[in-house]
């Protein structure tokens, strides 16, 4: 079984509102820090990509012009990335807020070797602002960093178990894949992540797996080689 050391968790803004409708649910916070804390503890090189849905969805806007939409995004990631750093470091454990929007007042911004050298200290190591660029989705942001620090594997954090042929919330005979290839979700269009991010992955070797948050322990089950969700490579 596969263990993964260096680990790129990516959570939506989604996940953190909980039972809201917006904003940072605090139950689910804690809950998702005690788990990361947990993994760092225990050795594990932690680093976090957050999306900011829970504040702002730039596509709900369409008279907007779409890059001021997705710079507006790129402050809710940031405003999610301040809240896990705060829930961690109440449970001892050391972050930084690396940014690809430039906001030195209240975050480092990203250099990949400083971002390593974090990691290697065994600081949880938070990435905000997206890929700092209008048009890519925190899925991509996800793909970019996990292929810069070479990280294992990017753990992606939903509300089902893994990916499936059609939504298992509308139809009850819906099969759920244990593995994919890259090539399958792109040709397939399934929606596991977007295809800018899935290509990425591909040509970087990157293993990606879709997992169910509900249960946060999942990801340390999944970090000790556990075989949940679906696990997605390049090959088969």
């Amino acid at each position: 079984m596969a263990n993964y050391q260096r680990i790129l968790l990516k959570i939506s803004g989604e996940f953190l509102a909980g039972e809201k409708e917006s904003g940072i649910d605090n139950e689910t916070l804690i809950k998702i820090s005690e788990v990361v804390a947990k993994l760092s503890n225990e050795g594990y090189e932690m680093a976090i990509v957050v999306g900011g849905g829970n504040f702002w969805r730039g596509r709900d806007y369409k008279d907007m012009d779409r890059v001021t939409a997705d710079q507006i995004g790129m402050l809710g990631t940031t405003m999610n990335a301040l809240a896990l750093s705060d829930a961690l470091e109440q449970r001892s454990v050391v972050t930084r807020v690396m940014n690809a929007v430039e906001m030195p007042k209240i975050s480092e911004s990203f250099i990949r070797k400083r971002a390593v050298r974090h990691l290697e200290k065994k600081r949880v190591v938070i990435f905000a602002g997206g890929t700092g660029n209008p048009f890519f989705t925190t899925d991509s942001a996800a793909a970019l960093r996990a292929s810069e620090i070479n990280a294992d594997v990017i753990l992606k954090a939903t509300l089902v178990n893994g990916v499936y042929d059609k939504d298992p919330k509308i139809y009850s005979d819906a099969k759920m894949y244990t593995k994919l290839t890259y090539s399958q979700v792109l040709s397939e269009e399934l929606n596991v992540i977007d295809a800018t991010a899935a290509a990425l992955c591909r040509d970087n070797n990157m293993k990606l797996i879709v997992f169910n948050l509900n249960d946060p322990n999942n990801i340390s089950r999944i970090a000790q080689g556990e075989p949940i969700g679906t696990l997605v490579t390049v090959e088969e």
